[in-house]
This record gives C-alpha cells, structure tokens and sequence, in this order.
C-alpha cells in the first residue's frame, strides 16, 4: 500500500523554525474534562463518535494556537498507549488495534487539512509509547526484542500519511535502538524521547549523553533528533551543558508541569499544574541557552495555558 505522507522526506521541524506540540493530553482529559481513561490509553476514545469528536476538540486548539502565531506544529496521534501489551488489557486484537492506529492518523490527517497554512507547517507524527510503564523499565528488552515488538505499530503507520515514527516516555537505550531500527527499516524518520528523572538520568540509571550515543552508535545514527519528556526543566537544565556536541542532537522537549518525582506524581491523586508563566519562562530560558531546541509542547500536568506560554516565551525569543 502506497502512503500519501506529505513531510516523510524532508522534515520541516529540522529548519531553525519554532514548532508547537499539544500539552498533558491524557491529564487534560482526566483531570480537567472527566474522561475515564483505561490505563492512560487515550486510543480508546477513538472507538466511538463521541470519542473522536472529544480528541479532535483537543488537538484543535493548539492547532488553532500555532495557526495564530505562525509558527509550526507536530501532531502527535494520540497512540502511546496502542501497542499489543497495552490495547489486549481492554480486549482490543492485533487487527482492531491496527484499525485504530490507522484511524488514529486520518483523524490527525483531518486536523492538518482543517489548519495548515504555508506559515505553519503541520506533520503528523505516529506516537509510541514504551512497551511498560514509562517510569520504571521493569523487565527491559533487548534491542532485537524491542525492534520485533515495536514493528508490528510501525508497520501500521508506515502505510498511513504519518510523517514520521516519535517514541515518548523511553526509560533505557534498548528500546530506543529497537524502535528506530524498526522505523528505518519501515523507510521512516524516527524521533526517539527520554524520560528523566530528579537527577537528569534515565530511569535505567543512563545518562542522557551516554543514552543518546548509544543509540546513535547502534542504529548509524538514525534519529532525526532527540527529545526530552515527562519531566521537569529544573530536573534536567544542568545536564544540558551549552556547547556539547551531542546536546545539539535534542531538538524537542515536553515537560511535565510539576516538580514531583516519576514516584510522587504516580502516587498522585491529585493534579499538580504547577504555574504555566513560570514553566514559560523557562522554556524561554533554555531556548536561548540552546537555541537548537525548536519542537517545544507539554506533558503530565499541562494543558493550553502552559502551551500558550511556551509559545508566548519562546516567540519572544525568537
């Protein structure tokens, strides 16, 4: 099956210009609009009308933002959670979780149609998420056993309009090599981002500098760039030393809202959004520290308001 996707070949995000992504999807949808969510799995939305228009009313927003300001924007289908582990605990099989995959990226396809301007470039992203939990690498694959798991997703996207595979929330290199290798394989761009904790380490113990070129070592350095996700810019900002060759190879960063530990905010009741002008700041100031970072959204904790500041800051910097 041919695919139609649009940037596959030349990322516009790899350009000096600002792009946008959403904010906490599945916290905004918890916390703030009372959607059960299953084992944070927000590819179950898409199984009915209702869903959909609820992910679609989501992601509008911050399209509409990015419209509005001119600057680019990253669709990330709402599929971290819709690999095989995860999608059998609510009794979906290979073949609807592909279907919902696949629906996954027209809705995001529909989004791009509905928003896209020459000025803001939209690309669609196919979102994979970890095999386990994000915040603890558990039984840890080897690279082969990641590449195997991982590829049946990719496949799927593969024959989509999905610009480019973007893994989120990865805790230890192996699953990282595995899901890139998969993606190239495929003939796709891969993003791969690491989930840090307190310390600016992996949760695996890892260095981000020691993660990354492991990867890059493993794959010929494949990824198209590197992310940071799932954490807080105080955790991290002092092991992003300005002037490092390898720091260059991070393009993007989703911060959590809050300053909590993976273990507090696990244990969380409660949803902690921190202070959307201060995490704005912030975002600002390691923008102008590393002016690479151009892909810049938002993760547990955060919604528009956080996203609309960091759009705010980092145009400012611009």
């Amino acid at each position: 099956m041919a695919n139609t996707a649009k940037y596959r070949a030349h990322l516009p995000q790899l350009s000096d210009a600002v792009f946008l992504t959403d904010g906490g999807m599945e916290t905004t949808l918890i916390f703030h609009d009372g959607i059960e969510l299953p084992h944070f799995a927000s590819f179950d939305l898409l199984k009915n009308a209702e869903g959909i228009e609820q992910v679609r009313r989501y992601y509008a927003r911050y399209a509409k933002l990015a419209k509005d300001a001119g600057l680019g924007f990253v669709l990330e289908s709402p599929t971290w959670r819709a690999n095989a582990d995860w999608a059998a605990k609510l009794g979906y099989t290979r073949a609807t979780l592909a279907a919902i995959n696949r629906k996954a990226i027209e809705l995001m396809a529909e989004l791009r149609d509905e928003f896209e301007t020459p000025r803001s470039p939209m690309v669609i992203s196919g979102n994979i998420g970890p095999r386990g939990d994000g915040y603890q690498p558990g039984s840890m694959m080897s690279a082969k056993a990641a590449e195997d798991y991982h590829a049946e997703q990719v496949a799927v996207f593969r024959d989509t309009e999905a610009d480019l595979i973007s893994a989120f929330t990865l805790s230890y290199p192996n699953e990282a090599i595995g899901i890139v290798r998969a993606a190239k394989t495929a003939g796709m761009p891969s993003v791969i981002s690491f989930t840090l904790e307190t310390d600016g380490r992996l949760p695996n113990g890892s260095t981000l500098k020691d993660a990354i070129a492991e990867v890059d070592a493993a794959t010929g350095d494949a990824p198209a760039y590197y992310m940071i996700n799932c954490a807080h810019p105080t955790h991290f900002e002092d092991a992003l030393p300005a002037g490092e060759p390898w720091v260059k190879r991070i393009r993007g960063l989703r911060a959590n809202a809050s300053t909590r530990s993976h273990a507090e905010l696990d244990q969380a009741t409660d949803l902690d959004a921190g202070d959307p002008v201060a995490l704005g700041r912030q975002y600002a100031y390691l923008r102008r520290k590393l002016s690479h970072i151009n892909v810049v959204g938002g993760c547990c904790g955060t919604d528009f308001r956080h996203v609309e500041q960091i759009c705010f800051a980092c145009e400012a910097v611009a």
